[in-house]
């Protein structure tokens, strides 16, 4: 090798390693200003009319980083609304987190659930976000007996803009979905076939808002919760990780949250090494009773203990012990009265079809 080739070779890995160096930095500094841009303060805020209002609710316990977690996330219908003003929430999900045993669970929250709203008295379990975060945090902490130290909060733009930053799922549509809305000048209509196919944001948009079946709310929650698994699917991949930077500039006007950079970065790193351990309905309809109050059809939870006690047995499965070689007085199949388990809960279920 001459003296001259050398010193060219020393130069190109030079300039190589300059320049990953320069991309390193970049995607850093991008990366660390995309996540600061989530959370809204002062006037960016969504919510800085209800501010005053919302303070006299308790704020969020901390997250000390070793116990569960809870994330309440928040999806709204923005249409129609002036600035300033928050709608109910469309959908209401919350993520759980355990960062010693690594695992996560999702629960859809039906919106029609009645339940207190602090401060506001009882009301649909949607409007909780109109008065403000704290309030609705505290409200879906109270009802589900677990501590919510977070919230995110977006509308169907934020949603549309993250499906088509990952460049769109894979998804399978369980059948034709149809809806038309001149009301809405046909801007959210639904027309999507059964089938395997790529969906973009504007297609996902529409299999999550779809509820013009028998089983209304009930199968959507279902629906909302699958997509949104396979989002997160695709957000551990390597192509979008390398496009964070990217997807967070995107995502970042539509989105509202109250963690800071290092809380956000303490829990992606928790849920990229979790595995999903649940995914649910709550409140399960087992434990929902269907009743009109103040003209309106709302679902109500006529022992709320019952349902703290199912979230945990969700988030803390025991073991079945195994009966004793020899043992003949247990018997899964059946109970005293002959019927089995399954087709006592099965008889519990309620059929669905509450409006918004």
């Amino acid at each position: 090798m001459t003296k001259k080739t050398k010193k060219t070779l020393i130069w190109s890995v030079c300039i190589f390693f300059a320049a990953i160096l320069g991309y390193g930095t970049y995607y850093g500094v991008s990366f660390y200003d995309g996540l600061q841009s989530l959370q809204k303060e002062g006037e960016a805020s969504p919510f800085k009319d209800l501010e005053k209002v919302d303070a006299k609710v308790p704020g969020p316990p901390e997250w000390e980083g070793t116990e569960p977690v809870n994330i309440l996330m928040m999806g709204v219908d923005a249409r129609g609304f002036e600035e300033g003003e928050i709608p109910r929430s469309d959908s209401m999900m919350v993520a759980s987190i355990d960062p010693v045993n690594k695992n996560m669970y999702l629960f859809s929250i039906l919106r029609d659930t009645y339940t207190d709203i602090p401060g506001h008295g009882k009301n649909r379990i949607n409007t909780a976000i109109t008065h403000g975060p704290n309030t609705a945090m505290k409200a879906v902490s109270d009802l589900l007996g677990i501590p919510i130290q977070y919230y995110v909060y977006t509308d169907f733009q934020g949603f549309i803009k993250l499906v088509d930053s990952v460049g769109g799922v894979d998804f399978y549509v369980e059948k034709d979905m149809s809806y038309s809305s001149i009301a809405d000048k046909n801007e959210y209509d639904i027309d999507l076939k059964e089938g395997m196919q790529h969906l973009d944001g504007d297609a996902a948009l529409q299999y999550v808002r779809f509820r013009y079946d028998k089983m209304g709310d009930y199968t959507r929650t279902e629906r909302q919760r699958e997509l949104i698994k396979a989002v997160a699917k695709k957000m551990q991949t390597t192509t979008s990780i390398m496009k964070l930077p990217d997807i967070l500039k995107s995502v970042s006007p539509y989105i509202d949250t109250n963690m800071d950079v290092e809380d956000m970065w303490k829990l992606a790193n928790v849920a990229y090494k979790s595995n999903m351990s649940g995914s649910e309905q709550v409140p399960p309809m087992k434990l929902l009773r269907e009743e009109t109050i103040g003209g309106a059809a709302v679902l109500t939870v006529p022992n709320e203990d019952n349902l703290k006690a199912y979230i945990q047995e969700v988030m803390n499965p025991q073991a079945e012990e195994e009966p004793a070689e020899g043992d003949s007085s247990t018997d899964n199949s059946q109970d005293s009265s002959g019927d089995s388990p399954d087709s006592k809960s099965n008889s519990a279920s309620l059929s669905a079809g509450a409006d918004n």
